[in-house]
């Protein structure tokens, strides 16, 4: 009896294990999936300009416009998903949606949860402060504290280097921060702070700007992100994109909305 239960346990382990590989293995789209459903379902945080951002309630932006012309060349159409950046990644590895964008970063514990294409942009790390702050580099942050988006490599590397960090949904509430002096510098994506320190100053007095300044906290490559089970989706995104940095569109999309393009080292 006792051998005959413990054969029913095995078997009964056995399904189980079938079962909760076949539910839990693969959360990505393949290339003829996404081809099939006529789309590609993206998530994204609209609060990075120029990366993303809105106008009225159009999403609009340089990633934007690159996955437009990915989807064009996919034979699909792009479909938008906003949310908080926290929470981009999460439903890209829970395959609730087939990509994220939001100026994302590869770092190598993210490739252990979800895929990336290849790098198509090189970013820098700002460090923000207001004029007249005795914070003139990366080395005057030591005891500092320090404001950033939450979930992005910011906070990590901040986090990890012993800064004393206050994280935000929004960048727009880590700036707030820093201008109510509750952190001594903030910092964000070179490109989107260049963006919203330049729309902050407008009309300010001299000693009520803010200041990027010239050294960078970190530099990172930018791809876009996908759950495991998408490699043969991020295959063709890949081909299709280093065309597109090989002609040169890429780098128009960046001077379409007037910033300089970095682009990564080639393959």
């Amino acid at each position: 009896m006792k051998k005959l239960l413990s054969f029913a346990l095995a078997a009964l382990m056995v399904l189980v294990c079938v079962f909760s590989f076949t539910s839990c293995g693969k959360k990505g789209n393949t290339l003829d999936e996404v081809k099939k459903a006529g789309e590609l379902i993206v998530a994204t945080s609209p609060d990075f300009p120029p990366f993303e951002n809105l106008e009225g309630e159009d999403v609009v932006g340089i990633e934007v416009e690159i996955l437009k012309k990915v989807c064009e060349k996919l034979g699909v159409k792009l479909t938008l998903k906003q949310m908080d950046f926290d929470s981009v990644l999460p439903g890209v590895t829970a395959g609730k949606f087939d990509c994220g964008m939001s100026g994302i970063t590869v770092t190598e514990s993210r490739q252990k949860n979800m895929l990336f294409t290849d790098p198509y942009f090189v970013a820098a790390q700002a460090i923000v402060v207001k004029a007249g702050s005795p914070i003139t580099g990366k080395a005057d942050l030591a005891g500092k504290k320090v404001s950033v988006q939450t979930g992005t490599t910011a906070e990590e590397y901040c986090s990890e280097n012993g800064y004393t960090v206050s994280a935000f949904a929004a960048n727009s509430d880590a700036q707030t921060a820093l201008l109510n002096g509750n952190v001594d510098a903030w910092v964000i994506d070179n490109l989107v702070g260049i963006a919203m320190v330049e729309t902050y100053n407008q009309g300010k007095a001299d000693d009520e700007k803010l200041v990027i300044l010239s050294e960078a906290m970190t530099s990172e490559p930018y791809a876009f992100a996908f759950a495991f089970g998408s490699e043969t989706l991020v295959a063709e995104i890949n081909k299709i994109q280093k065309a597109m940095i090989e002609d040169g569109t890429i780098a128009a999309i960046f001077a379409q909305f007037g910033e300089d393009y970095a682009a990564p080292a080639s393959k």
